[in-house]
């Protein structure tokens, strides 16, 4: 039998179908092209075929064999076969594809390599943005090595890869399979902005202007809590202060406040708000009203509160010849990381488990290239936020609002 980690195929003619996705092509014009080799059975054109990993069916209505650069198209392909299959929409290099009633395989059989390095993408022309985003989101089905995302907080494109010239041959590809064409830089780092201290803060907002007017009086108390706890909205209002049906328009303003920090209108986070009194006006009293007294009294309370920045942890673990260990553990420490172990590998390898803050090791991976003589690599994944060091806060405040000054003149 063939073997893949715990699954067997038993290579057999008579056998119920499978086969193993080795390659897939994304072409502008024909569309995704998958390409398998037949383990077991055969399979006929106008099948039905399962995808184990993203346990989905899918007709197969026009089946290929490759010869050279050319495709013929055949009704029937059978054990030791290559195939191509056009518009498979959920395969993936290492998916076994098979008979729906003889299912194989619901997990990966293949671990690829993490992402080492990320770079932000701009368009050189925004009107193709659309047609990037389709492309970059194309060419990851080809390659599950190559990542994107969206970075929400920081409206970004970011994409990942194993190394600068991986990045360079994606972008290659998307030029000439796409015709588009993208400016990398270096991805804008998602900091969250807290406070360090209770305290406490009041906004009425009252106007009058002809006839039914605004007004909102809120009183609230805010408290930094543990990192990671996010936040927390409480109503302790007694006696009517502020009428039941108005206690959701205060959170709602609120809410609205936290997207938006003091110091680089950051997102705001791990902070304790509680609502405990405040006075409403009969007539002139509203929502609308209750929301902007909120997120004005919030405002105050952060600018009270002693607002800090807060920056993204990684979790990283470095793999070196040992011989290099003691450059990349100096290295670490230089970039504020904090070493957590080191364990020794089968094959004469470390690996160096820190914690280091993002910032410090988006450019790592060429550093590392030359430390090691491209001998070493590294994971790294989400771990936390932490307080970015006062020092260094400053910089980082004044580079914030340089770049949403620029992004308001561009308009």
């Amino acid at each position: 039998p063939l073997k893949f980690k715990d699954i067997e195929v038993n290579p057999v003619q008579d056998g119920p179908f499978a086969a193993l996705i080795f390659k897939v092509v994304v072409d502008p014009f024909i569309g995704k092209l998958t390409y398998a080799k037949v383990l077991r059975g055969h399979l006929k054109a106008g099948d039905t075929i399962y995808n184990g990993s993203a346990q989905t069916q899918e007709r197969v209505n026009h089946l290929y064999v490759p010869a050279g650069k050319k495709q013929n198209e055949v009704q029937e392909a059978t054990i030791g076969d290559i195939i191509a299959v056009p518009k498979l929409k959920d395969s993936r290099i290492g998916d076994f594809l098979t008979d729906p009633a003889n299912q194989l395989a619901t997990k990966k059989l293949f671990d690829f390599p993490e992402p080492m390095i990320s770079k932000s993408v701009k368009a050189k022309n925004e009107n193709e943005i659309d047609k990037i985003t389709n492309g970059l989101t194309r060419l990851t089905e080809s390659d599950p090595t190559f990542h994107i995302e969206f970075n929400p907080e920081t409206s970004e494109i970011v994409i990942s890869g194993v190394g600068n010239v991986h990045l360079e041959v994606m972008l290659e590809k998307l030029k000439k399979n796409f015709g588009v064409e993208v400016e990398l830089g270096k991805p804008k780092i998602a900091y969250r902005e807290t406070i360090t201290k209770k305290t406490n803060a009041e906004y009425k907002h009252k106007k009058q202007s002809g006839g039914h007017g605004q007004y909102g009086h809120v009183k609230i108390e805010l408290e930094p809590l543990e990192r990671g706890k996010g936040f927390e909205f409480m109503d302790k209002i007694f006696g009517g202060a502020i009428p039941k049906n108005f206690i959701p328009s205060v959170e709602k303003g609120i809410r609205e406040g936290l997207k938006s920090g003091i110091l680089g209108e950051y997102p705001v986070d791990d902070v304790r708000v509680i609502l405990y009194d405040g006075s409403y006006h009969e007539v002139d009293s509203s929502d609308i009203a209750f929301q902007i007294a909120a997120i004005q009294a919030f405002k105050i309370g952060m600018q009270n509160g002693s607002s800090t920045l807060l920056e993204p942890i990684m979790n990283v673990e470095i793999y070196v010849p040992e011989k290099h260990a003691g450059d990349v553990m100096g290295e670490m420490n230089s970039k504020r990381g904090r070493i957590q172990g080191m364990e020794p590998t089968e094959n004469g390898f470390q690996i160096i488990k820190a914690e280091v803050p993002l910032a410090e090791i988006l450019d790592f991976s060429s550093q590392l290239n030359s430390l090691t003589s491209g001998q070493g690599y590294f994971t790294m994944k989400f771990s936390k936020y932490e307080e970015v060091p006062r020092n260094l806060q400053e910089k980082i405040i004044e580079e914030r609002k340089a770049d949403l000054e620029a992004a308001k003149k561009a308009g």
